[in-house]
């Protein structure tokens, strides 16, 4: 039997679930047809990573008196006042009242008025298991707990028990990309590079900046210069030639593919409605910018089905929670805003649902200067189709005798990464049938033929 110590320091080796993951791969051929039939209209899912595991106790914050003073008790010297924080509509059925850090007014204002929802203490799980499990430390734990690498790619995953390199957005691609016209351009446009969430076994990403067009380009390239004229015959020529060794004729191909998608996307962008919405010069606000622009472009790309992906890191707040958090959130909260107003300009403020992930939430008690790696975390969901207004899942009763409290202030999630995510899969179009494919873990939380929806904020 484990102790609560150990518990909290164990981090379960539980080997790669390759056999299931593999044989759910093997069937994703088969089901594109039903998966694409079932897609009708455009759909796009924005999908925000909180890099380094946000402080989201100090997010979202209880405010009632019994709980508050939990809160305050607790987090001592990284509790913020309680006149601080920004009030949120509504109480849960149990009197409990919440509001949002100081510095994020326009989520105040995006949850009062019903465009956004809170997700309360999600996490990575491998099965549901009770609270005396957990307090007996003989709940099975998901592999790498609190190692930022292996819950990172396990948000991305929804993986917990192994370390695999598809994502489920990729997984939704693979399904879903015979919806989109097939021009070069991914239907999985990543404002942050390569990254697992969007990595498929046929579907990858298409990377894009914030700045310009967006599209990368090979530099000189055709860029109407003399030089750029003889660049590019000379580039043409060279893609042309009929590679023996297998490498260089995959290079080959890749770099051929990644000019014409280039083309094909600069073109398509400039068809993209000039926005009235003003952004901030902050990175996030710049990348949801280009987003807004992509998506505004969506009949020019042949877009029916789309997934974003856009980071934001530096939330690793050993140290200095408190000022790095009234320095960052507010770009958070401002850019949701700006994304929101720019959505609903375009007219596709229904189409398009934003969301919020991080490696993972963190100890409500202090280390003396900031917080460390935890386990559960509440996040953001806004679109104008979500239920908003409300806090869904269950937020726990703070207290030090709480057996979800595994130590050191690190609570278990009540709400699975699977849950959250079939909410968003099935509003996104993939069917019933298909979602443990996109979600090898979900029916350990969830019967996809239940008729219900997982979570009920979509």
């Amino acid at each position: 039997m484990m102790t609560r110590r150990g518990f909290l320091s164990h981090s379960c080796s539980l080997g790669i679930a390759s056999a299931t993951v593999a044989s759910t791969m093997l069937q994703l051929g088969l089901s594109r047809t039903a998966a694409a039939q079932s897609a009708p209209g455009y759909k796009a899912l924005v999908c925000i990573l909180l890099a380094g595991g946000n402080d989201s106790y100090n997010m979202l914050v209880p405010t009632d008196n019994d709980q508050y003073g939990e809160y305050n008790s607790i987090r001592a010297d990284i509790a913020l006042p309680r006149n601080e924080l920004l009030a949120l509509p509504g109480t849960t059925a149990n009197g409990r009242s919440y509001g949002v850090h100081p510095g994020m007014p326009e989520l105040q204002s995006l949850f009062a008025n019903g465009d956004a929802a809170m997700i309360a203490n999600v996490g990575t799980l491998l099965e549901a298991f009770d609270a005396a499990a957990v307090q007996a430390g003989i709940a099975k734990l998901p592999l790498g707990l609190y190692s930022h690498a292996d819950q990172i790619a396990q948000w991305q995953t929804a993986v917990p028990n192994g370390r695999i390199a598809q994502g489920w957005g990729g997984r939704i691609a693979d399904l879903m990309q015979d919806v989109n016209l097939a021009n070069g351009v991914s239907m999985n446009i990543s404002l942050s590079g390569s990254n697992i969430f969007q990595s498929g076994n046929q579907v990858g990403e298409y990377s894009i900046e914030a700045a310009g067009n967006g599209a990368p380009r090979l530099n000189a390239y055709n860029d109407g210069t003399e030089f750029g004229a003889f660049k590019k015959r000379m580039v043409d020529e060279l893609l042309n030639v009929q590679q023996q060794h297998i490498f260089r004729r995959e290079y080959s191909r890749r770099l051929r593919r990644a000019i014409d998608a280039h083309a094909v996307f600069v073109d398509a962008i400039q068809t993209s409605p000039n926005l009235g919405t003003e952004f901030s010069p902050h990175y996030f606000s710049q990348a949801l910018r280009q987003i807004a622009r992509v998506i505004g472009a969506r009949d020019a790309l042949g877009a029916t089905r789309q997934t974003f992906f856009v980071t934001v890191g530096g939330w690793d707040h050993h140290d200095d929670v408190l000022d790095n958090q009234a320095n960052m959130l507010p770009a958070v909260s401002q850019g949701l805003q700006e994304f929101r107003d720019a959505l609903v300009e375009l007219g596709v403020f229904n189409e398009v649902t934003t969301f919020t992930t991080s490696d993972f939430g963190r100890t409500l008690t202090s280390n003396g200067k900031g917080s460390d790696h935890g386990w559960g975390g509440h996040h953001i969901v806004m679109g104008g189709l979500v239920n908003g207004g409300s806090i869904y899942g269950d937020y726990p009763i703070l207290s030090a005798s709480n057996p979800l409290d595994v130590g050191r202030g690190v609570y278990a999630p009540t709400t699975s990464v699977d849950e959250y995510f079939a909410e968003l899969a099935r509003w996104f179009g993939v069917p019933a049938s298909e979602l443990d494919q996109v979600l090898p873990n979900v029916r350990n939380f969830y019967s996809p033929e239940s008729g219900q929806p997982p979570m009920g904020f979509l």
